[in-house]
């Protein structure tokens, strides 16, 4: 939470806390950069005017960093170029002040699910790559014939093999990448190559 106006800060802190939400205040952005907390799992909500780096800035800095957190922009001074500017950053919301309590702690829910769903699938797709590492390079021909939708004799065709040695090589492709059936090996290369 980063607000300057400390009334407000605190007020949206001890909402949080009372939510169950684990929270930690700062008054400027600048202190919040800083400070260097950890973001994974997290969700920024701050100000949009203050002092320093203000909060249209903050989000522009985090980007560069390359930090996917999602920040929620609240203002007391809203209009629409300020919204649309917001939006474009690529904010997860943006409220106005004075906010409803529960509107608040819905996007902040909504924020923190998304970047939670975001964390589980990035860690799914290495889980994958480090799979598909541990394949051997003629395991990896065949997952690729398999996933191009070939039948084990167009593939044994094309590796110049018997159907019977694609076999083999299908079924230590899905036991290394841990399949069950073909169509769990084809979401996992699908999900390995375009995430």
């Amino acid at each position: 939470m980063i607000d300057d106006d400390d009334s407000a800060r605190h007020s949206l802190e001890f909402l949080l806390d009372c939510a169950g939400i684990r929270v930690r205040g700062f008054a400027s952005a600048d202190a919040f950069l800083a400070a260097a907390p950890p973001v994974d799992g997290a969700c920024v909500v701050t100000d949009v005017r203050m002092p320093g780096t203000n909060g249209m800035e903050l989000v522009a800095v985090l980007r560069e960093r390359g930090a996917s957190v999602p920040v929620i922009v609240i203002t007391g001074h809203a209009d629409v170029p300020l919204a649309i500017q917001a939006i474009k950053a690529g904010v997860a919301d943006f409220i106005e002040k004075p906010f409803d309590d529960e509107a608040m702690l819905g996007a902040i829910r909504q924020a923190l699910a998304s970047q939670a769903g975001t964390a589980d699938a990035r860690a799914e797709r290495q889980a994958i790559e480090a799979r598909i590492a541990s394949l051997s390079a003629r395991e990896r021909e065949v997952l690729d014939g398999l996933v191009a939708g070939k039948a084990n004799k167009a593939i044994a065709y094309d590796l110049s093999i018997s159907a019977r040695t694609v076999e083999v090589y299908r079924a230590n492709a899905m036991m290394k990448m841990q399949a069950k059936t073909l169509s769990d090996l084809v979401r996992m290369a699908t999900i390995a190559k375009f995430g």
